[in-house]
């Protein structure tokens, strides 16, 4: 319980500074200028999810990527061309990231809508909460306003999105240079119980991890080769990979995390309280983890007349 009032005094007080400092974003920030935006969103989400359940965590894991590098400014969706190099490319992102073409859609029938209004960024952001939500996790209410960033950072998307191979030290580290605190970043990765990894990003760890059970580890040696495989595919969350619950939790506190990243949040350190109290108590985590979102999609967003609005997610006016 000490924990768990740790976490609400500690969102609480960013609640406060993320709001002092964003105070452009706002909740119905289109409300007279493109009213039916949020049906728009939820309809498509609606489709993707239908046509491929895995589409949620793939957006939400855009949405990750995007923000982590220089804000929440879809610069992760912009393609590289002759005279641009866009973060499609870097190690996080290469041959994984996933979604684009969802957001196009959007974005199309969005510009049919309210032509030059929304941001790529905004929709990303609304996208994602649709995504997890239809996925039977927790709703929000999305802040609005965000501008479409001119550029984008390759080698930002490389250094600042944490790996699937970090340990607990350097994930608080990555986290609290953008705001975000220890607690935070346990109750985001809950993110993680959705979705599913492919083999090059968890091979180390069932290999080589001491921390791990057995016969867990027997079972993803199956379908990810010492050598070979690299994009076989494996689950997050052993049981409900494509529902958005606590079961997560239950996996780190019974060693079955799939990347080391994963485990490290239940392995002797200060996260594991957390983790278990999550384990036990999926309402908690569900209200814990959209409070903890609303407050990333606030990092350095772009807004007033700074970026753009971009006719295409893909590329610069």
């Amino acid at each position: 319980m000490a924990t768990f009032t740790k976490l609400f005094v500690t969102l609480s007080i960013f609640s406060l500074f993320a709001c002092s400092t964003n105070a452009q974003l706002i909740d119905n920030f289109y409300g007279k200028t493109c009213p039916k935006l949020q049906t728009i969103v939820r309809n498509e989400m609606i489709k993707a999810i239908k046509a491929e359940a895995r589409m949620g965590a793939s957006i939400l894991r855009l949405f990750f990527h995007d923000c982590f590098v220089n804000g929440c400014d879809a610069s992760v969706l912009l393609d590289d061309t002759a005279t641009f190099t866009g973060e499609k490319n870097a190690g996080p992102n290469k041959n994984s990231a996933r979604g684009f073409e969802v957001i196009d859609t959007i974005k199309t029938k969005v510009e049919a809508s309210c032509n030059g209004t929304v941001s790529c960024a905004d929709i990303l952001a609304l996208a994602t909460r649709d995504g997890v939500f239809l996925l039977g996790g927790p709703s929000w209410i999305v802040p609005l306003g965000r501008r479409d960033a001119r550029t984008a950072s390759q080698s930002g998307a490389n250094s600042q999105i944490p790996g699937p191979s970090s340990d607990l030290a350097t994930l608080i580290a990555m986290f609290k240079a953008k705001g975000l605190s220890a607690d935070e970043l346990t109750v985001l990765s809950g993110a993680h119980t959705i979705g599913q990894s492919e083999c090059q990003f968890f091979r180390n760890r069932i290999y080589n991890d001491t921390n791990i059970a057995n016969k867990f580890a027997t079972l993803r040696k199956k379908n990810c080769p010492v050598s070979g495989g690299d994009t076989n595919l494996a689950p997050l969350d052993i049981l409900s990979p494509t529902t958005f619950d606590n079961r997560y939790y239950f996996d780190l506190v019974a060693f079955k995390g799939l990347f080391h990243s994963d485990q490290e949040l239940n392995n002797g350190g200060s996260q594991d309280s957390l983790v278990r109290f999550y384990s036990n108590n999926g309402p908690a985590f569900a209200r814990d983890f959209a409070t903890a979102m609303i407050k990333m999609g606030k990092i350095t967003p772009l807004t007033g007349t700074k970026g753009e609005i971009r006719k295409n997610c893909r590329f610069v006016n």
